[in-house]
């Protein structure tokens, strides 16, 4: 018993000096597995959706371990370019090609003796794995342009939102890379799997930006926190954390209720006299079990915005196909009237683009990217699959069309 407590007391210190707020048993077994592999050198496979705390969680294993006074370097694997990535990872001697014009330290250097926690591992090229592999099994690798063979000595942590059993399969992700990674696996829950931490979160985050503004936080309406229970928080806590922040912000007030969640989420939340959500977890996704009218119309708009891209070439065919779709989901909604939470802004950015009749491709395209990106609060990732091309094209296109974070 006197073990036990004191476990439960080492686990609750580390929580707190790490910032990884939870009490469920989902929580407990992340920790658990966290405590158990820290002070190894094996290699960290850590999972979950968006916003559940990956990062934060890699830098506990990293705290935790003989590596601590090491670097720690985090990389984004799709948020580089594919034809950067490799310079990024290993380096570049001078005039290995156009524009590198001095010698640079790639992360793998950089990290020597620490830990480097290799984000979103899902996108790496299958050309980069098969050189990661490479350093995990040696500790050897070559700057682009060089032919001596360098050395290091660096933990990796890896971290993903994807299946990588499934993309193994697909032929997306090497096996052997994929085996050598998943050394110790670290499951991160998706918040609707551990609404019983609700209330630890919201305190948290509610002391933390009251704190800020010099005021007492009073905490959160009840039916506030069961309507909060019932969402299907496609963000995670990142998504909890900046509702909280911009309603207590903007709202100046230490108290959270009901009115303020449907004043700043009201694309998601129901009517104050209408049905709660019903929502159906699993570990991967979850879905929000309204109507099936409700469900049809959705899936028509993701469908048009993949339609959208792969017939852009005839655009008087995108604005017949657009023109149909519209007039279903038209029928759609006067059958749906009731269910006024439904994605209303979806249909009305789509009814605007079908009226300018002028637009070139390259306009559409980009009214099309900015749709998508409002509908999934500007996550890019989510984005680029319901528009149906990849991550680093998404990238490359809000950088062409110039597409900034405030449309």
């Amino acid at each position: 018993m006197v073990s036990s407590h004191s476990d439960r007391n080492i686990k609750e210190l580390i929580q707190q000096q790490y910032l990884i707020i939870g009490k469920s048993q989902l929580v407990l077994d992340a920790v658990d597995v966290l405590l158990q592999v820290a002070p190894t050198d094996l290699s960290v496979l850590i999972t979950g959706e968006t916003g559940t705390g990956k990062e934060i969680f890699a830098k506990a294993v990293h705290g935790l371990s003989k590596r601590k006074k090491k670097p720690f370097l985090s990389v984004n694997c799709g948020a580089i370019p594919e034809n950067l990535l490799e310079s990024e990872l290993f380096g570049h001697e001078k005039g290995a090609f156009t524009g590198a014009v001095d010698q640079r330290t790639g992360f793998f250097e950089a990290a020597n003796g620490g830990t480097l926690f290799l984000d979103e591992i899902g996108d790496l090229p299958l050309l980069t794995q098969v050189k990661l592999l490479r350093v995990l099994e040696s500790g050897e690798f070559l700057r682009l342009g060089s032919s001596n063979i360098q050395q290091c000595d660096v933990r990796i942590i890896a971290a993903t939102n994807y299946n990588l059993d499934q993309q193994v399969v697909d032929g997306k992700f090497r096996q052997d890379l994929f085996f050598r990674l998943n050394s110790v696996h670290i499951y991160l829950p998706a918040l609707r799997e551990h609404t019983e931490d609700l209330t630890l979160l919201v305190d948290y985050f509610g002391n933390l930006v009251c704190t800020k503004l010099g005021i007492k936080f009073e905490g959160i309406a009840d039916d506030a926190l069961n309507i909060m229970k019932s969402l299907p928080w496609n963000g995670n806590v990142r998504e909890l954390k900046n509702i909280i922040n911009t309603i207590i912000t903007l709202e100046k007030t230490p108290y959270i209720t009901s009115d303020s969640l449907r004043k700043y989420m009201p694309n998601v939340l129901p009517p104050s006299t209408g049905q709660m959500f019903n929502v159906t977890s699993t570990n991967t996704n979850s879905a929000l079990v309204t109507t099936k009218k409700t469900f049809n119309m959705n899936h028509e708009v993701e469908m048009l915005y993949k339609t959208l891209f792969d017939i852009r070439n005839e655009l008087s065919d995108v604005r017949l196909a657009m023109s149909k779709l519209w007039e279903q989901m038209l029928s759609i909604k006067s059958d749906t009237a009731n269910l006024n939470f439904i994605q209303h802004q979806e249909l009305n950015t789509i009814e605007t683009v079908i009226e300018h009749e002028d637009m070139t491709i390259a306009e559409l395209e980009r009214k099309m990217i900015v749709a998508a990106l409002k509908k999934y609060a500007g996550n890019r990732r989510k984005a680029a699959d319901a528009l149906g091309i990849s991550q680093r094209t998404i990238y490359r296109k809000i950088e062409d069309h110039n597409i900034s974070d405030d449309e």
